[in-house]
């Protein structure tokens, strides 16, 4: 989608303060003994309490209002009857519409007691999506949000899986233009546009390069079941910069 009025930005804010604080509140409900079923629940009701349709389940027919994946499991976990436990590594990803206008959030959060390189690919996990958007500016290639990523996880001696991409939000859940990868492509000549909106998701690893299918039709795992964590905001891109619309 690409914006042109204040009344669009207006309405994609709104979406976007929903599905981030809903996020934030699942996270905040994590504990060890109740089910991804349960916390599920939380997410389906706040969405619903804000007149949102939660958009797997719209849009693909997700068995879930939100995807819960439990490490090794990395994205489109089901939820279901499995319990939390301490320590256990939980991506949360929140997608809904309101009247149309979509916003898709995600992050990765650990139970206590957390793991000193637990903690530190979580942060790490963040500063690799804030990497990519800080170059977002209209008029750019979009390659370079790959290549901001992919320096960070060099740098930090992370690697990034490379099946799972970023893409255009916004009337819909997943659209134009496509699949946006989180690490460098240099073939893409594609630019980002005034008013584009758009995810930036990076899964960061400690080792796996690839996404790969479980045993149900959904659930992702990383190959080589190394720890993996993705954090994700949708945005539009200005002149100025990005306008991040999933802040908590």
């Amino acid at each position: 989608m690409t914006i042109g009025s204040e009344d669009e930005l207006e309405k994609l804010r709104h979406t976007g303060r929903v599905v981030a604080g809903t996020m934030t509140a699942m996270a905040a409900a994590l504990e060890p003994g109740m089910t991804t079923a349960e916390l599920d629940a939380l997410g389906r009701e706040l969405l619903a309490r804000a007149g949102a349709r939660p958009a797997p389940e719209s849009t693909y027919k997700f068995p879930g209002a939100t995807c819960i994946s439990v490490s090794p499991a990395i994205a489109h976990g089901i939820p279901g009857p499995q319990v939390l436990k301490a320590g256990d590594l939980v991506n949360i990803d929140v997608s809904a519409d309101i009247d149309g206008y979509y916003a898709d959030t995600g992050g990765s959060f650990a139970i206590p007691p957390v793991a000193e390189k637990t903690a530190r690919l979580c942060r790490d996990g963040k500063r690799a999506l804030w990497s990519g958007i800080r170059v977002v500016k209209s008029g750019i290639p979009l390659r370079e949000i790959g290549r901001a990523i992919q320096s960070f996880a060099d740098k930090n001696r992370y690697t990034l899986i490379r099946n799972l991409a970023s893409h255009g939000v916004g009337a819909a859940l997943h659209e134009e233009p496509g699949q946006i990868p989180t690490w460098y492509e240099p073939n893409d000549r594609r630019r980002i546009t005034e008013g584009l909106v758009f995810t930036i998701e990076p899964f960061l690893s400690t080792g796996s390069h690839l996404a790969v299918d479980g045993d149900d039709d959904w659930t992702l795992f990383a190959d080589g079941g190394h720890a993996t964590v993705q954090y994700e905001h949708t945005m539009v891109a200005t002149r100025r910069g990005a306008v991040v619309l999933t802040l908590g």
